[in-house]
Parts: structure tokens; sequence; C-alpha cells
């Protein structure tokens, strides 16, 4: 079981996407925005992994994020979501893009595998596994 944080400002792929990585047994955290996701990240020492959109409201992206925890939790990998291709070449934690629309189901077994290989820091503990911060 790991610990997710979805950092999305849309309201229904955020909801299904956390519905879905809780149904494959993954602790949610969820973000409407950036400015959400640093306080939260300010809660949770224990983040396993970041799903962000880049385009959101607040004047932050997905990308200030992902530089963010580039410098402050360089462990955590992230993935990027977008309606566009952006260039992530200088991000080094980025493990993947995904343009949207992206098949969710996927995105939650490659981010469970990805972290079976790589190592999460969360074991068998129990805790509430969905929680929305907004």
């Amino acid at each position: 079981m790991a610990k997710i944080m979805i950092v999305e400002d849309e309201t229904l792929i955020r909801f299904a996407l956390a519905d879905t990585l809780v149904d494959q047994g993954q602790i949610v955290i969820e973000c409407a925005n950036v400015l959400e996701a640093v306080g939260a990240l300010g809660r949770h020492d224990d983040i396993d992994a970041v799903v962000t959109d880049v385009d959101m409201p607040g004047g932050l992206t997905g990308i200030d994020l992902a530089r963010l925890l580039e410098r402050t939790r360089a462990s955590v990998p992230v993935w990027i979501t977008s309606g566009r291709h952006i260039d992530l070449s200088l991000l080094t934690n980025v493990v993947s893009f995904l343009e949207k629309p992206y098949d969710m189901t996927r995105l939650g077994c490659d981010i469970v595998a990805y972290l079976a290989r790589h190592g999460s820091r969360r074991n068998s503990r129990s805790f509430s596994r969905h929680t929305y911060l907004g």
C-alpha cells in the first residue's frame, strides 16, 4: 500500500483516478491545485508518489510542483499529465508523461509496479485510504 498524492483541478478526473487507486489498495491524498499540494506535503512526510496535471489555477503549475519535489524530496517519483505535450527532459524525478485522456487503471498499475521495483516507504500500516484537501 502506497500513499499517492493526486494534484488535478478537473474534479471528475481527480475523483476517477482517486477511486481507481483506492480500488487498487492505495492511500490517496487529493489536491485541486499546487498550493493545496504544498500544504499537504507539509502535513505528510510519507508521500510515496505524486500524479500532477500541468495547468492549474493559482499561478503555480505541475512543473513547479515537480521542481519543488526534485529539490526537497528527490526520492518521490512524479507522473505528469496534460492535454498538451510538455518537454520534461530537465526534470530528473519525472517517471512518465501522460497525455490526456489516459487510462487510469493502467496508470495505477504502473505506479504500483514502479513502487514495487523501487521501494515504497509504506508497509501494511492502517490508514484512512482517501483524503481530499480542499
